[in-house]
């Protein structure tokens, strides 16, 4: 009898529902992991397994194949490159822009940050281009530095460590900030990434220093997110990050969130 009435409560209990698989930009880890959690705990909602890379790298395994319900970028290249043959829309949902990190001690401002990325004794790290945008960003911050300076655009490129964002790129020990982490082991003076990951790198060394990129030389980034599956979990965690919630949760974390209210 207990066998009975034990298969029956299995029966008729709700299935669970299967995670969604979110592939995510690396810069969105901390923001997306809080919407992850929320959206889980919604009527309807359902939990979310996080997959975090760069943004081209995980185009590369969605195109070959792997199986992934939702694919927010760090730009819009990426995801409109897949939704061509998937019929459709990149949606933008976030914002960001470049700033500098410096390593304890660096004499450098807003307005001598040219001359100190160009400085020949300073080593000045970026991410890998095609692979993680914060690489393509970080060279089209170079091509406006030409405007400034003629010639700049090929030192820049010429010198830049491209140490973070690559299939081969050196990885941190587990729990360590990756870009605190390049100023540990003493592989750049300088650090073009977005300015959310400033303020991670920040929060693990607070020695470290943030410089604002000056107007002249300012790249900001635009983040798309594309639909992969049809399932309708997965279409509600999309319009959950596009919701006033789960906007207000990229804001906190630094992003600009063009889904907020004017007035809030």
């Amino acid at each position: 009898m207990k066998r009975l009435i034990l298969a029956a409560l299995l029966m008729a209990a709700p299935a669970q529902a299967e995670p969604l698989r979110l592939a995510a930009a690396g810069s969105l880890r901390a923001a997306l992991s809080e919407v992850a959690t929320a959206f889980a705990a919604r009527p309807g909602g359902a939990p979310v397994t996080e997959t975090y890379a760069p943004s081209g790298l995980l185009r590369q395994r969605i195109a070959g194949g792997e199986g992934f319900d939702l694919f927010a970028s760090a730009n819009m290249a990426h995801p409109q490159a897949l939704a061509e043959t998937r019929g459709m829309p990149v949606v933008l949902f976030a914002r960001n822009r470049l700033c500098a990190l410096a390593r304890p001690g660096l004499e450098v401002t807003p307005e001598t940050l040219l001359a100190r990325m160009l400085d020949p004794a300073i080593r000045l790290g970026t991410s890998t281009p095609r692979a993680d945008p914060a690489g393509d960003y970080a060279f089209a911050l170079f091509a406006r530095a030409e405007a400034l300076r003629p010639g700049a655009r090929a030192a820049l490129e010429a010198k830049a460590l491209t140490v973070t964002g690559g299939p081969d790129s050196a990885r941190p020990p587990a729990g360590r900030d990756l870009y605190a982490w390049q100023f540990e082991r003493d592989a750049v003076d300088l650090f073009l990434t977005y300015c959310t990951n400033a303020v991670l790198a920040l929060r693990a060394d607070p020695r470290l220093q943030r410089i604002e990129v000056p107007e002249a030389l300012a790249v900001f980034a635009d983040y798309g997110m594309l639909l992969l599956s049809p399932r309708p979990e997965a279409a509600r965690l999309a319009l959950f990050i596009l919701s006033p919630q789960g906007q207000m949760i990229l804001d906190r974390h630094g992003f600009d969130a063009p889904g907020l209210p004017k007035e809030r």
